[in-house]
C-alpha cells in the first residue's frame, strides 16, 4: 500500500527577521516596492513538499515514493532519503544543474516571504509512474509538466489523488487548474490559495468545494482546517501547542506538508476525509514546534494517544494502523 507523491525535493535556506512584515511594507506603495529585512538568523535544511511529506509519511510508518528531481547538489540527500526507507526509484539525478532552493525570510507573526529557483525540479516531467502500484497519491508543488504529466496518469490509472497547488499555482492558466480540480479526488490548499484558486476559476470556495469529488481542505494556520464535503463545512480547531506539548511555535516552514502526511496517511488506510484532516492537523501541531521541515520524530503510540484525546472519532478509525 504506497502513497505515490510528486512534489519538489529542494533545500531549504531559512532566514528569521525579527520584526513584523506588515510594519515594512506600505500597501499604497507596493507599485514601487523596495525593501530589505535584516535577518541575523539563518540555517539550510533539507525541505520539497514531497520531501517533507514523505518524511512523516515514514514517521507514521507508511511506504511512500518520490515522483521529483534533484540536481547535482543532492546526492547526499537522496541517500538521506533512501535511509529513511522512501522509495527513491523514481526521482532523477540531473548532474548539469542545481537541485531546487527556497529561500524563505520568516517575520514575528510566522509569515514568510519565499523566492524559489526550480533547478532541477524542472527536469521532473521526464519521470512518471510507470509500473508503480499507488493506493493514493498527491500532486504537490513540482515542474509544471510534472504536475501535468502525473495527474493525467494517476487519472488514466485509476489512482486517487490530492490536488495541491501551493506556491506553484501561478504558473497554470485557469483551463489547466480547472482541469486539475476535475481529475483529482480532492483538493487541498491553505486560506490564501483557497481565495486565489477560486478566483482564477470564476467562483467561490464553497461552490467549489462542492464540485470536487471527495471535498476539500482548507488550512488556516493556528485558526486549524475547514473541512468542505458533502455540501457541508465544519472546522477543525486549531491546537494549542503551549497547552499540548508545553511548547510554543517555532517554525511554521513543513507545517502545511506534515498536515498533507496525516491526510495521505487517513485517506489511504479508509479513513474519512474529517478523521484524516484531524490526523494532519495533530501532525502539523508536532511539527510547528521544531524548526525546518524534516527534524520532528513521530512516536506512534505518543500520536495515538493525543489523538484520542483530541479527536476520538479519528483515533477509533486510525488506531489500528498508528500501532
Amino acid at each position: 500500500m504506497s502513497v505515490l507523491i510528486s512534489g519538489s525535493v529542494a533545500f531549504d535556506t531559512i532566514m528569521v527577521f525579527e520584526g513584523r512584515f506588515r510594519e515594512h511594507i506600505l500597501a499604497e506603495q507596493t507599485h514601487m516596492l523596495n525593501v530589505a529585512f535584516l535577518a541575523p538568523q539563518m540555517r539550510q535544511e533539507f525541505g520539497g513538499c514531497a520531501a517533507n511529506i514523505a518524511y512523516s509519511l515514514r514517521g507514521l510508518g507508511q511506504e511512500c515514493t518520490i515522483l521529483g528531481a534533484l540536481g547535482k547538489d543532492g546526492k547526499d540527500y537522496l541517500s538521506r532519503l533512501m535511509q529513511l526507507g522512501v522509495n527513491t526509484s523514481r526521482i532523477l539525478l540531473a548532474e548539469d544543474c542545481y537541485s531546487a532552493q527556497a529561500f524563505i525570510t520568516t517575520d514575528l507573526d510566522d509569515n514568510q516571504i519565499t523566492a524559489f529557483h526550480p533547478g532541477a525540479m524542472d527536469r521532473a516531467e521526464a519521470v512518471g509512474i510507470g509500473e508503480l502500484q499507488g493506493t493514493i497519491a498527491i500532486v504537490s508543488p513540482n515542474g509544471k509538466g510534472a504536475m501535468l504529466r502525473h495527474a493525467a496518469e494517476c487519472h488514466d490509472r485509476g489512482i486517487p489523488f490530492i490536488f495541491d497547488p501551493g506556491q506553484a499555482m501561478p504558473i497554470f492558466s485557469a483551463e489547466e487548474l480547472a482541469t486539475f480540480c476535475q481529475r483529482a479526488r480532492w483538493v487541498a490548499v491553505n486560506d490564501y490559495e483557497g481565495h486565489l484558486l477560486s478566483e482564477k476559476l470564476g467562483t467561490t470556495i464553497e461552490d467549489l468545494a462542492r464540485s470536487v469529488p471527495g471535498g476539500m481542505i482548507v488550512t488556516r494556520g493556528a485558526h486549524g482546517v475547514d473541512v468542505f464535503e458533502d455540501s457541508q463545512s465544519r472546522r477543525i480547531d486549531g491546537i494549542d501547542t503551549l497547552q499540548l506539548f508545553g511548547q510554543s511555535p517555532a517554525d511554521p516552514t513543513g507545517c502545511g506538508d506534515a498536515f498533507r502526511s496525516g491526510l495521505l496517511f487517513g485517506l489511504a488506510h479508509g479513513a474519512g476525509l474529517r478523521e484524516s484532516a484531524c490526523l494532519g492537523n495533530l501532525l502539523g501541531a508536532i511539527k510547528v514546534i521544531h524548526r525546518g521541515g524534516q527534524n520532528h520524530s513521530i512516536d506512534r503510540r505518543e500520536l495515538l494517544g493525543h489523538l484520542d484525546n483530541l479527536y476520538p472519532a479519528a483515533a477509533r478509525s486510525l488506531g489500528d494502523r498508528l500501532v
